[in-house]
């Protein structure tokens, strides 16, 4: 049973737990029991939660990568640095000539307003994740197709943390972190010109915890779809400051009208629609502070009107007792998910292999970029991972593909997040930290 810390003992708990950030080790032991595996799959292992005073905090300290090294791809498969020199490359967009889209972005610079959002600041920068935002899209073209994009162009600035993107028609979409913006474009062309016209505003604001906002355009080309995060971790900031988040919206792209496509999803970033079915599928990070084990991050199909749970419960009806006041009206509504995929391995990017020529074992399923852990001992996530389709679904078991993101001493050399196919084939995976998008492909 989870008990309640009242307001004055988590201030002053919160500060000795600023004083473990600060050097002593010891306070971030391990909080995981299990391997991280057992929390994936359709059925993952959903233990008791943990009632701890003090937050495990065990974030790999960022280190760039030196003398050529790289990340390692999966047997049989090789990878190269595709681009480099990049700052805070985060998610990649392929157009149909085969150009490439990366958006260099990061949240916008805001105050910390609690004791907590200082320590996650501290927790942010030591994972090189508070690089300020160039807020720019910018071009790859890899003429000669040799895997190396020689062309590096500003495709778009002075944008506000734009993060995901979509081509329809003759314009391409943008979602700041505020707003869908688009700019009229034609194919081939290596910079946008003019003011951007807003399609439609976005739940931002001064405290925007989750700032990044995926975009995915729906086959028919009638509707943007866009990953909305939570304003926190389990609604402790009141449901006020949640309306419209936690949840992926739907948006007409002939009138800018908006509405709930789905809800209750804590952290939804990576979209995609199934090819042959036409469902869309996304990736949710889900909340912390439960323990090592709990909770894990997930693959779901999305119903419209969907309720999945966030803040009130997890995984259909397991009850997070930290929220009050209770709803039990809408955790009877809640919906499993369809695969999990281990607890804080902060899965983020999502593609389907359509179109991929990595051979017959990664030829129909999807990849999950997965930024990594910082709330649980051992670590997790910090890798790009296949997991296999059959029968219309996500089966086990997940396999590796790109791997060696942390280094021998412990350090974080890059953190993969966003994951597209190009139009050779090859997988293509942006890393924030290492400023590099990396190019995995059959040698």
């Amino acid at each position: 049973m989870h008990t309640p810390i009242s307001f004055i003992h988590r201030s002053a708990l919160t500060t000795l737990a600023i004083l473990c950030l600060l050097g002593f080790t010891a306070c971030a032991s391990d909080n995981a029991s299990l391997p991280v595996e057992s929390g994936m799959g359709p059925e993952p292992t959903l233990p008791e939660p943990e009632d701890r005073w003090i937050p495990t905090v065990n974030v790999a300290k960022a280190s760039p990568w030196q003398d050529g090294a790289m990340p390692e791809a999966a047997e049989g498969l090789r990878v190269n640095a595709f681009a480099q020199g990049l700052s805070h490359p985060r998610w990649l967009y392929v157009l149909p000539n085969g150009d490439v889209l990366v958006a260099e972005t990061n949240a916008q610079a805001r105050p910390p307003q609690r004791l907590m959002d200082r320590i996650r600041h501290w927790v942010m920068s030591r994972a090189g994740a508070t690089t300020p935002s160039a807020d720019r899209i910018t071009l790859l073209r890899d003429a000669d197709q040799d895997g190396v994009a020689e062309t590096q162009s500003v495709m778009a600035d002075d944008l506000t943390s734009p993060f995901g993107m979509a081509l329809v028609g003759d314009r391409l979409y943008i979602a700041n972190t505020d707003a869908v913006v688009s700019f009229a474009y034609e194919l081939g062309q290596t910079s946008l010109s003019g003011e951007p016209e807003v399609l439609a505003p976005l739940p931002a604001g001064e405290r925007n915890h989750h700032w990044t906002k995926g975009l995915v355009a729906s086959p028919d080309g009638e509707a943007l779809f866009v990953s909305v995060g939570s304003n926190s971790d389990h609604g402790e900031n009141g449901m006020a400051a949640e309306e419209n988040r936690a949840a992926i919206l739907k948006i007409d792209i002939a009138t800018g009208e908006r509405e709930v496509l789905a809800s209750g999803l804590r952290n939804p970033v990576g979209m995609a629609f199934e090819p042959g079915t036409e469902r869309l599928w996304t990736v949710v990070n889900e909340r912390d502070e439960l323990g090592g084990d709990l909770v894990p991050d997930y693959l779901t199909s999305v119903e419209p009107g969907g309720f999945y749970g966030w803040p009130y419960s997890y995984y259909g009806d397991n009850i997070d007792e930290r929220v009050e006041p209770p709803r039990p009206d809408l955790v009877s509504q809640a919906i499993v998910p369809d695969f999990a995929l281990g607890a804080h391995t902060a899965s983020l990017g999502l593609t389907f292999a359509e179109g991929a020529s990595l051979g017959a074992a990664f030829s129909d399923g999807v990849f999950v970029g997965q930024h990594g852990s910082w709330n649980r001992k051992p670590r997790s996530g910090y890798k790009v991972i296949y997991v296999p389709w059959a029968d219309g679904g996500p089966v086990m078991p997940p396999q590796d593909v790109l791997s060696g993101f942390i280094g021998d001493d412990d350090e974080a050399r890059g953190r993969p997040v966003g994951v597209v196919i190009d139009t050779q084939g090859a997988l293509l995976v942006a890393d924030d930290v290492g400023n590099v998008v990396w190019r995995v492909s059959k040698p």
